[in-house]
């Protein structure tokens, strides 16, 4: 595959809506709902349902404009903060919150909230929960040392990324040197929760065929050790979706925490 044909997120962005409606949808034609958003959400609830991860902040930093991976850890964390290099996803981000006309509907996700948590009324009540959670969306900047130069954040009790290093890394160098940039966002006995897609080059967005750095498990794994973490628990789920769309193999979620 020709590197110089593939475009960079970071860089050159992609439309948000369209990586909503082809990797989010409630459609049942797109397909990818088991993989991006019932594994995910699964794996968050399990994690935030043992009780320990837990705290006044929550910095996310994920790729695109989705929110189902934060419903469940609305319910843990006083404020959370999120963090975007796109203005677009921004923009995005803000019309969900705002209630606008056109923003994106999640309303789906719900059912898959109350075949986890299993309270309907409490359920209806997580949208409202998580737009209030959300008390600040930023623009970062994955070239700075410190993501959201000048502004320097408080540090979190919990990161949460999602799809993001892969996005951004060029390569194995890249991919370690954007990680330890993330975790200084954490506290020393803070929590990490990483996601994201095992063995995939790119992703299709529209016409827009968008880089994705290729790691296997085994890489991830040495990576956290290396910078210090403690694995509390790994889930891979093998792909279901049968797509050209992208070429992932499995999904994975990991929680850590630094030794």
């Amino acid at each position: 595959m020709d590197s110089s044909s593939l475009k960079f997120y970071h860089e050159h962005g992609f439309d948000s809506r369209e990586h909503l409606e082809t990797y989010f949808s409630s459609q049942q034609e797109m397909g990818f709902g088991d993989d991006s958003m019932k594994f995910p959400m699964e794996c968050l609830h399990r994690a935030f349902s043992e009780g320990h991860i837990k705290g006044d902040l929550l910095i996310d930093i994920s790729a695109g404009s989705f929110i189902h991976h934060l419903y469940t850890a609305s319910g843990y964390f006083k404020q959370i903060l999120v963090l975007k290099c796109s203005e677009q996803c921004i923009m995005e981000l803000n019309k969900w919150i705002n209630t606008h006309t056109g923003a994106f509907d999640w309303s789906h996700i719900m059912e898959y909230m109350k075949c986890l948590e299993g309270n309907s009324d409490q359920c209806q009540d997580k949208d409202m929960t998580l737009k209030t959670a959300i008390t600040k969306i930023m623009k970062c900047d994955t070239d700075k040392e410190n993501l959201t130069d000048p502004e320097v954040l408080p540090p979190a009790d919990c990161v949460i990324s999602t799809a993001f290093l892969e996005f951004i890394s060029k390569d194995q160098d890249d991919y370690i040197m954007n990680f330890r940039k993330f975790v200084k966002l954490l506290k020393p006995e803070g929590y990490l929760i990483l996601m994201g897609l095992l063995n995939t080059s790119y992703m299709m967005v529209g016409q827009d065929k968008v880089h994705m750095f290729k790691y296997n498990e085994k890489f991830v794994r040495k990576v956290l050790a290396d910078e210090g973490f403690i694995i509390d628990h790994c889930a891979v789920h093998k792909r279901t979706t049968v797509s050209d769309l992208t070429n992932y193999e499995a999904v994975i979620c990991i929680t850590a925490h630094r030794e």
